[in-house]
């Protein structure tokens, strides 16, 4: 598309990331990498719809608009990008801070969103932060007969118990339809290590001193990352029953000036009223705005206090991503193609907003 017609405005940037999540061939119904489309137009592929599908939606629309003669009041990036299934740390974590990022002057973003199984397409001002968790507990070791205070497993699955009432307490809410799944805290136990292992399994009278246990654990926004680190230590952790813990904070939590990562979506944020009458336009309707429960690379740029939205146009479509058998209808994706040129073509032509 070019520079636009006043580069000197902030520019609109669209971003997309090309890595995906493995697959297993022998469970899907199709070759996962392939792109088979069936005869009812169900295109399977891993990435159908995380993360491939806006790229080439992006490409598609903005070859459109050149077609029709358009020409952007602000110039228009588009950035593919490695790393974001793993945490965007050799990715965007690392372009953000880049002289080549600066001088893009990016004044709004969209990134990845989500599938909608209703007939409104979901848009998301923020994401969950995953901390990947890790609790050890030691013990005396001894006799599997034996009967031990504070041995290594029976300290872990106290911990384990805990954890388990705390995301209960999360869960209870959103069961009660008071928060959305992205609204609250979650955590899920995902690999629990212990014994001591033998040629073809574990010996099993023997205690062993050591046991450890791991946690995906997914903090809001507005989540005190202290306060979290606090609970972890006296509740989840206490030193005084040997136990120990380890915290990998997969991405920042505050942007550039502390405020937690979040674009507004009200009448203070002029690029919501632009990109909610883009979306009117292309005849759709939005949802209410939602917390993403994952993770995307737009964390990095809300990080510079740059407004991001995340979207993905499909709608009445399974969530499938990670999924085995994902896929993406074609009138679903020829839609959203139509959808992003009515964005890409209403905000490049936004003149009243700057940094």
């Amino acid at each position: 598309m070019g520079l636009g017609s006043h580069p000197s405005l902030p520019s609109i940037l669209l971003n997309s990331h090309l890595d995906s999540v493995p697959a297993e061939p022998s469970k899907w119904l199709h070759p996962p990498f392939s792109a088979v489309r069936d005869a009812d137009g169900l295109i399977f592929a891993r990435g159908a719809q995380d993360d491939k599908c806006i790229a080439m939606q992006y490409l598609e629309a903005i070859r459109s608009l050149n077609s029709k003669g358009f020409v952007p009041v602000r110039t228009v990036h588009i950035s593919l990008v490695p790393d974001e299934e793993v945490g965007g740390f050799a990715g965007w974590a690392m372009f953000v801070e880049s002289d080549e990022f600066e001088k893009m002057n990016v004044g709004f973003a969209l990134d990845e969103g989500q599938a909608s199984v209703g007939d409104e397409f979901r848009v998301f001002y923020a994401d969950r932060i995953p901390w990947n968790l890790k609790i050890k507990a030691t013990g005396q070791p001894g006799h599997g007969s034996r009967l031990y205070d504070d041995s290594a497993m029976e300290n872990l699955m106290k911990s384990v118990e805990v954890v388990s009432r705390f995301r209960e307490s999360q869960f209870d809410v959103v069961k009660a339809g008071k928060a959305l799944n992205s609204e609250v805290v979650s955590v899920n136990p995902v690999y629990v290590k212990a014994g001591v292992p033998t040629h073809d399994g574990f010996v099993m009278n023997v205690q062993p001193s050591e046991a450890e246990a791991g946690f995906d654990l997914r903090l809001t926004p507005t989540t005190d990352p202290d306060e979290m680190k606090r609970r972890i230590a006296a509740e989840w952790a206490p030193s005084v029953r040997n136990m120990s813990f380890e915290i990998i904070e997969k991405g920042p939590l505050r942007d550039c000036l502390g405020h937690p990562l979040m674009t507004a979506t009200n009448d203070s944020n002029p690029w919501w009223l632009v990109f909610k009458q883009a979306i009117a336009s292309a005849g759709e309707k939005l949802s209410r705005p939602e917390i993403l429960a994952s993770t995307t690379d737009a964390r990095y740029i809300r990080q510079k206090g740059i407004p991001v939205l995340g979207f993905s146009p499909m709608k009445n479509t399974p969530i499938l991503l990670h999924d085995h058998n994902e896929h993406l209808r074609d009138t679903v994706y020829m839609k959203g193609i139509q959808v992003y040129e009515s964005l890409i073509s209403s905000l490049s032509s936004f003149l009243e907003a700057s940094h």
